[in-house]
């Protein structure tokens, strides 16, 4: 089979052997110790790779973290908010305006530095909050109106 093949119905007529050997074919390695269906999945998305390409650096690199996290602490922890330093968050509260500015280490409020957005959605309210829920970052069906 040519690495270009992309033929996708094919996969379902392989032996396990046969299926062993494409995996080799594939990806240059042993096929691991996974079922028919794993190993027949995982030769349908390197085949389309090739052909239409692979994920995007950013998230190769994502997954390759949280399988790292996973083989060194049997879990997996959401991924950490990405905001570019710089950017300005608004939140309107009780009447009030507040803008959050985004800094390389921590964010701006009031003037005064914090370490997370939690701290100064607790801050403004009084309460415990998400910071990235409380300036709209993250959403919950449960999440009601702004004041």
């Amino acid at each position: 089979m040519s690495c270009f093949n992309i033929d996708l119905a094919g996969l379902a007529s392989l032996s396990p052997a046969q299926l062993r050997a494409e995996w080799h074919v594939q990806f240059r390695t042993v096929a691991p110790p996974i079922g028919p269906d794993l190993l027949r999945r995982a030769i349908a998305w390197k085949r389309q790779a090739r052909v239409y390409g692979d994920l995007p650096t950013p998230a190769r690199k994502a997954i390759e973290a949280a399988l790292a996290q996973l083989e060194r602490t049997g879990r997996v922890e959401a991924a950490a908010l990405r905001i570019k330093p710089g950017t300005r968050l608004v939140r309107r509260w009780h009447g009030k305006t507040h803008h959050v500015l985004v800094l390389e280490d921590g964010f701006e409020h009031d003037g005064r530095r914090y370490v997370s957005l939690s701290q100064i959605a607790r801050a403004i309210t009084g309460a415990h909050w998400s910071g990235p829920r409380f300036f709209g970052l993250r959403k919950n069906a449960s999440d009601g109106g702004d004041d």
